[in-house]
């Protein structure tokens, strides 16, 4: 989801914010100043910002030229899909890949961002309470919002009707229709949770209870923590009862959808392999398990590990980083272990326990003691060095297949001690150094494989930190101006190797690890102002003539009042624009 729409920004602001906040292909979206009625696309290309005009006829959107669009968000979705399209006129592709969001115009979970109305409606649908309600951008016209609300009605096709209440932004405040105008959609909200709303059809609609996004801007998310913390200490109604609020609240709603994911784990289910399990109901999805090559053919189970391959598919990019997300050895899975590190190329391991917690058996040691080698099946494996740093240590250790010491490959061995045997590290600093020094050596090696980390069972510690290092990882390719939804990173992965993530606790750390991640970040930058550059003068590649403009049709507005049409203003005149046809 985006918020790339900027409603109150002159081009000179626009450059400002690309300029300090953006990287090579961030692009935003902003009213015209010269033009009223047009948007100004305003794309970083390099070190500098190109600023290209929307047309918007009062038919459709277009760029003076080229495909045409029902709505300002689908020619935007359309351009940052069909990259090598618009180009300078000296060639110089101009890419549309990261959007830079704007400030909500609320802190409140009720409000979703970018959201359609179909999508609305299915959220809404999954609540049973009507009065159910949400707040989001309206797509069809930038700058204003849509109250969805669930009502007692039923549609035809039996489900309750969503009734979808646009709200205008005037001057600044915030209306529905009639005389009311609001400072803030906070107290537009409030006024009509008091009151209801009367849809022009004469039904009544009631605001109850709110449906809470997940969703937050990376920048803000110390407030979003803050809420979730304030909600978690109100006190309870009934003595005995935990409150469903706060951090508790999502994670209890994530626990409910993790029953749905219903996948095949035949594989570790088979007798010849369940001694391979530490646990014997955590097992690898088939899908996404990690095969072991060269097995026997004829020994039933020899392919297999408690392994599964993860990566992160909320984000599109050219390389993902992947992750191989196990088990703790046992000493009968040892060398089936360093038969995965070597033929996934692996150059860093990440353990997250010691070998022994409280008396219990964690994981066996795999690795040899310092200055020694031991023979792991088809591979020898040595340990060379070893150092103790604050939180964790450091091995580096050696893998070469037996016989064959020329190719030996070094392989960096971290192990976090400093994680609880239940609960999770007082703060998040020590874990984000921890990922920062395991991020840096395994860069060194750009032709490394995935990382492997692990826990116990592989999937409590093991799982909180593939999350927080794939949400770091988006931050720092985007940066702030991402949106982050953390129950859907957990949702993601848990889809990959189940149980990801195990307790409030782990959930409650990936926020906190996040916000002082995020807070450190917003230290170090600083802005820079440069002048203002002129409309580019663009062009456009010859565009595939099988494109299709949208034929939906707007959401119906059920509002208090039409209010005055929006004019349109006609063009009479063709206009010579910054963009052509090639």
């Amino acid at each position: 989801m985006v918020r790339w729409f900027h409603r109150d920004i002159s081009g000179l602001e626009a450059e400002d914010i690309l300029k300090s906040r953006g990287i090579h292909g961030s692009f935003l979206a902003r009213p015209s100043k010269k033009n009223v009625g047009d948007f100004s696309l305003s794309v970083r290309v390099g070190d500098g910002v190109t600023h290209i005009r929307i047309q918007n006829t009062g038919d459709f959107y277009d760029l003076y030229g080229g495909e045409k669009f029902a709505t300002l968000s689908e020619l935007v979705e359309y351009y940052t899909a069909e990259n090598g399209i618009l180009q300078d006129k000296d060639g110089t592709i101009i890419e549309l890949k990261y959007p830079v969001n704007c400030s909500d115009p609320t802190t409140e979970r009720w409000y979703h961002g970018h959201l359609s109305g179909p999508n609305a409606e299915k959220l809404l649908s999954t609540r049973e309470e009507p009065g159910t309600f949400l707040v989001r951008e309206s797509l069809s016209k930038p700058g204003d919002f849509v109250l969805s609300v669930l009502t007692d009605e039923i549609n035809k096709n039996g489900s309750k009707r969503v009734s979808h209440i646009k709200i205008m932004c005037q001057n600044d405040r915030y209306t529905v229709g009639g005389s009311d105008l609001f400072d803030t959609l906070t107290d537009l909200v409030e006024f009509y949770k008091r009151k209801g709303i009367e849809e022009i059809s004469g039904n009544w609609v009631h605001l109850k209870q709110p449906y809470f996004s997940t969703r937050v801007n990376a920048a803000d998310i110390d407030s979003r923590v803050r809420q979730l913390d304030l909600t978690s200490d109100k006190p309870v109604e009934s003595e005995g009862e935990k409150s469903k609020a706060g951090f508790w609240e999502e994670f209890d709603a994530l626990q409910k959808m993790e029953a749905k994911v219903k996948k095949s784990r035949e594989e570790g289910q088979r007798p010849e392999n369940k001694s391979k399990n530490r646990y014997k109901n955590i097992l690898p999805f088939n899908d996404t398990r990690v095969i072991l090559q060269n097995a026997d053919p004829n020994v039933v189970g020899s392919d297999y590990i408690n392994a599964n391959y993860v990566k992160d598919k909320l984000w599109e990019s050219g390389a993902r980083k992947v992750y191989i997300a196990t088990q703790g050895c046992l000493a009968t899975t040892v060398n089936d272990f360093w038969q995965m590190v070597w033929q996934e190329n692996t150059h860093v391991i990440v353990m997250t326990t010691r070998e022994v917690e409280k008396g219990r058996n964690k994981c066996v040691p795999y690795w040899p003691d310092l200055h020694a080698s031991q023979e792991s099946g088809a591979y020898v494996v040595s340990c060379e060095s070893e150092r103790e740093a604050t939180d964790y240590k450091v091995r580096l250790l050696h893998i070469a297949p037996v016989n064959q010491a020329k190719l030996s490959r070094p392989i960096w061995h971290y192990q976090y001690l400093s994680w609880p045997d239940h609960g999770v590290p007082q703060e998040p600093g020590g874990v984000l150094s921890f990922l920062t020094q395991v991020n840096a050596k395994q860069a060194e090696y750009p032709e490394a494989g995935p990382m492997i980390i692990h826990c116990s069972a592989g999937i409590g510690r093991t799982g909180t930190i593939v999350v927080i290092d794939m949400i770091l990882e988006t931050i720092d390719t985007i940066g702030l101006d991402c949106d982050i939804d953390i129950p859907k990173y957990i949702q993601m992965v848990r889809e990959q190797r189940s149980g990801m993530v195990q307790t409030e606790a782990q959930y409650k750390f990936i926020y906190l690890a996040v916000s002082e991640y995020i807070q450190t970040t917003k230290a170090k930058e600083s802005a820079s102002k440069e002048t203002e550059t002129e409309y580019g003068n663009l062009q456009l590649k010859h565009q595939p003539a099988s494109r299709k403009v949208s034929k939906n049709k707007e959401d119906v507005y059920e509002n208090l009042s039409k209010g005055k049409k929006d004019m349109k203003k006609s063009k009479s005149e063709k206009k010579t624009g910054s963009v052509k046809k090639k």
